[in-house]
Formats: structure tokens, C-alpha cells, sequence
């Protein structure tokens, strides 16, 4: 069984940064392909990001240039960098952990865990 636990939301004036964690516990943290997805009021969850356990990344168009994701593998973390946010940035962020493979995907029904998300407020 995998555990992930997410860190880092918050309030945060429009232009400014954030950085989310993620940290995962049991099986083997190395081999997962990781993802961000966030879900707004009323919207449906959307992918933000994913990264492979050997480290490719793929974005989606919102995230391009602004956030980036990365994995910290001795510490079984996973981290999305926020910056230049927007007002509709606003979201609960979750972090998912696809242990069935290790290729990634934008996919949310490809995941197998999922942490219990963080808020993340951007005010105009």
C-alpha cells in the first residue's frame, strides 16, 4: 500500500511562487511514475504535469513555462515549483502515484494512489 502526502499550498497574491511536496511511503518510490493534477471549483480534475521514474516530464499547456516538476528518489518525494501564479491557478492539487507502470500519463484513471490534496488559493 502507498501513502502520499502532500505539503506547501497556501494563499498567494497572483505573480508570486509556491512550491508543493509530495512525499511517498511503501513500495518502491523510484519506480513510480508521478503526477500532479488539480481540480477547481465546480471543474473537473485536470493534469498539470507528470514525470517518469527516469525523470522525463510532460506539462500541460497551463504549466508550460511557469511550474516545473521534479523527484527527489532517496527522500521518495515528488515537488511541483509554482511560480508567476494566477488567479486561476486556484485549485486543489493532487499528487498521484502510478505503480501498475512506470511510464507516465495524463491519464487519471491510470493512477493507483492518490494523496489527499492541498489547497492552493491565488488572489488577484
Amino acid at each position: 500500500q502507498v501513502q502520499l502526502i502532500e505539503s506547501g499550498g497556501g494563499l498567494v497574491q497572483a505573480g508570486g511562487s509556491l512550491r508543493l511536496s509530495c512525499a511517498a511511503s511503501g513500495g518502491t518510490f523510484s519506480r513510480f511514475a508521478m503526477a500532479w493534477f488539480r481540480q477547481a471549483p465546480g471543474k473537473e480534475r485536470e493534469f498539470v504535469v507528470d514525470i517518469s521514474w527516469i525523470g522525463s516530464t510532460r506539462y500541460a499547456d497551463a504549466a508550460k513555462g511557469r511550474f516545473t516538476i521534479s523527484r527527489d528518489n532517496a527522500k521518495n518525494t515528488v515537488y511541483l515549483q509554482m511560480n508567476s501564479l494566477k488567479p486561476e491557478d486556484t485549485a486543489v492539487y493532487y499528487c498521484a502515484a502510478r505503480t501498475s507502470s512506470a511510464a507516465r500519463t495524463s491519464s487519471a484513471r491510470q493512477y493507483d494512489y492518490w494523496g489527499q490534496g492541498t489547497q492552493v488559493t491565488v488572489s488577484s
